[in-house]
């Protein structure tokens, strides 16, 4: 196993580490629900990868890829997300063949990989620790504008909720797993509507770089609303 740096570790490392371990999902199997988010996140954003990643201590586990299929896990070393759960912020490279902040690992990995563009966004939970990262990527260099930031942190707070709603669920003794499955079928059709409706207007107003302002606005919206509903199953995690 390859170690992390030091100089990747955040310095509230320990923390977050431990609220990773707490939602109990980071060697997880990859379930369709979270499938679907990154497969919205693709489409609405026009790129050929998303990713969620959860950062371990030395390894990144994806548990839900787009795009890159078969991906896992990845020495934390070597993965782009790490410099966002690093810096606690989002990081965009707008061509990774010029990034000068990447480790040698992580750019050598991208260059393998054919990756130039990335925007990723951290992954907090209630307690604002920041467990992994919400990602995009291309495979070509790409801008990427603040208001295309702001929905794909909407997406990251979406699945941060999902993530807690899941834990709720599977430990609650009122629940349990049956639950967790009724609700990520529910759940699991929400997303759908949201990439249909996100299709239908991507539909009409064409893919462009950045992604049209009416489009973000109706996404952001739906998204919004969804994240209110779920603090209802999630106590604390109402979207600000």
């Amino acid at each position: 196993m390859t170690l992390t740096p030091p100089a990747l570790l955040p310095p509230n490392e320990s923390k977050r580490l431990a609220t990773l371990q707490t939602y109990d999902i980071l060697h997880s199997l990859q379930e369709p629900l979270f499938t679907e988010v990154v497969e919205l996140a693709a489409t609405l954003f026009n790129v050929p990868i998303s990713l969620i990643a959860l950062v371990g201590a030395d390894e990144v586990e994806y548990i839900a890829t787009h795009g890159l299929p078969g991906l896992r896990s990845q020495p934390r070393a070597e993965a782009v997300c790490s410099m966002a759960v690093k810096q606690q912020q989002a990081v965009v490279f707008v061509d990774l063949a010029n990034a000068r902040s990447l480790t040698a690992e992580a750019e050598a990995a991208a260059r393998a990989k054919g990756l130039r563009f990335y925007a990723g966004v951290p992954l907090c939970m209630p307690n604002r620790q920041c467990i992994g990262t919400f990602c995009l990527i291309d495979r070509k260099p790409r801008t990427f504008s603040a208001p295309e930031q702001q929905v794909l942190e909407q997406l990251a707070r979406l699945a941060g909720q999902l993530i807690g709603v899941r834990q709720y669920c599977t430990v609650s003794a009122a629940s349990g797993l049956e639950y967790w499955c009724l609700m990520r079928s529910e759940l699991t059709q929400e997303i759908r509507a949201l990439l249909a409706a996100a299709r239908h207007l991507i539909g009409y107003a064409g893919t462009h770089v950045p992604v049209p302002a009416n489009v973000l606005e109706a996404t952001y919206g739906q998204l919004h609303e969804l994240c209110w509903r779920l603090a209802d199953y999630y106590p604390g995690s109402a979207p600000s």
